[in-house]
């Protein structure tokens, strides 16, 4: 953590700091650095990030990323995987994916760490919906469960192999159940 001798830093301040490895996060006047990804984590976002553009990208529908820092809500947070349908991705004066994304992610992915606080990362993707986020998934690799959350509806947890995994609308043309998830681990 950063530490700012004579105030709270603000978001302000948080974002004129250089970029860390890995990265920071700025949470309730606190800054936050997100632990090192491990293997099992690695793993899972790589494949999903390819599996969900895959679906959703080709067709210019949406577009999966990995590790994007998110700003809004007067937080700056980085999902390990964020989702944008396709006219929602900030843009440049050349047409470009901008470098800054100040909304919310349509889909926030995260993949819980061995030491990672399941508490605050759930807080994160509540934030998430809170600012319009269609869907939020909480995998946990060593339960070999996912948690999904969706905007006023009670919390889901799919762990059987053949659950089929709930997917926002747009990328209703993704199909993928926990064993599919999970056997990335084993590939």
């Amino acid at each position: 953590m950063v530490h700012f001798p004579s105030k709270s830093p603000t978001l302000d301040d948080f974002l004129q700091l250089p970029e860390t490895k890995p990265a920071s996060e700025y949470i309730d006047n606190q800054i936050i650095q997100k632990p090192v990804p491990q293997g099992k984590n690695s793993a899972i976002r790589g494949e999903l990030v390819s599996c969900i553009n895959q679906t959703v990208k080709s067709q210019g529908i949406a577009r999966a990323f990995l590790e994007l820092r998110c700003t809004f809500g007067g937080r700056s947070t980085v999902p390990d995987v964020s989702v944008f349908v396709w006219d929602r991705i900030p843009r440049d004066e050349n047409n470009e994916v901008a470098n800054v994304f100040p909304l919310a992610p349509d889909w926030t992915i995260e993949i819980l760490s061995p030491d990672q606080s399941q508490t605050k990362v759930t807080k994160n993707i509540l934030h998430c919906l809170k600012y319009n986020t269609q869907l939020g998934w909480l995998i946990d690799p060593l339960e070999q469960s996912v948690f999904v959350y969706a905007p006023n509806q009670q919390l889901e947890v799919f762990e059987n192999s053949e659950d089929k995994l709930p997917v926002p609308s747009f990328a209703n043309e993704l199909s993928l159940t926990v064993e599919r998830l999970f056997a990335w681990l084993r590939e």
